[in-house]
Parts: C-alpha cells; structure tokens; sequence
C-alpha cells in the first residue's frame, strides 16, 4: 500500500480500512457459500461496517449479516466464527441453551475463536461476544 508523501493521519487510515475492506470482501462469499448449507439458512445480504462495541449483527426478517472491518486485523477463523455465529441466529434470535447447541453442531471449537476474539479487544473498547 502507498500514499502520498504528507498525506494526513486520516488519508492513511482511509488506505489501509479500504485494504481491509477489499480483503474482507474477497473472504465473504466463499464463506457463506460453504456454511449455508450445513447450517441450513439462505444469507440474501451481506455487508462490512465500523462498528464500535460488536463483531457482527444480523437481521433475521431480511436475512442480512453485517460484519465488523476490525475482523480483518483478526485470523481468518475469528472472521468464520463471526459470520457462522450470525448465521446460526437466522435460526435461533436468543444466546440460549438451543444457540449453544446449533454452535456446538456446526461448529464444535467455536468457544475457542470466540475467547481469541475477546482475549485481544482494541485497547479503547470493551468487546463482549
């Protein structure tokens, strides 16, 4: 990545989340086409997006996963974890005992991505998953 001489702290910020946001979309799709059928939902809309306090969200009337661009700084199956966990609630809204068990189903080392993500949170948020 490049940028001009003297270009400010924001431009350069700009060039590396649009990088991020580049390589993310690459990662995307290949994902969901690999999990939609084993957890069994259609994923109609997808999407990146700063988000300050959440690794993901999804809206289940629309079938829509949004994705926080902080995972991009993250490994690659902290990303997968994300987007499986915002799948599965396609099928089960709540963190309940049945979400545990769809997680548990599709994805049996899922505590493990999930603890790696909140084991390094940026420095000046508090991040829960």
């Amino acid at each position: 990545m490049q940028v001009r001489p003297g270009a400010s702290r924001d431009k350069r910020e700009q060039v590396l989340n649009d990088w991020y946001r580049r390589h993310m979309k690459s990662l995307v799709p290949d994902l969901i086409a690999r999990w939609q059928p084993v957890i069994g939902v259609q994923v109609d809309d997808w999407g990146i997006k700063k988000m300050k306090t959440r690794w993901g969200s999804c809206n289940i009337q629309d079938h829509r996963v949004w994705l926080n661009l902080e995972l991009a700084k993250k490994p690659p199956q902290c990303l997968e974890y994300v987007l499986v966990h915002e799948m599965v609630h396609l099928l089960e809204c709540h963190h309940n005992y049945h979400f545990k068990a769809l997680m548990e189903k599709f994805m049996p080392q899922w505590r493990l991505y999930r603890n790696e993500l909140n084991r390094a949170p940026l420095p000046h948020e508090k991040w829960t998953y």
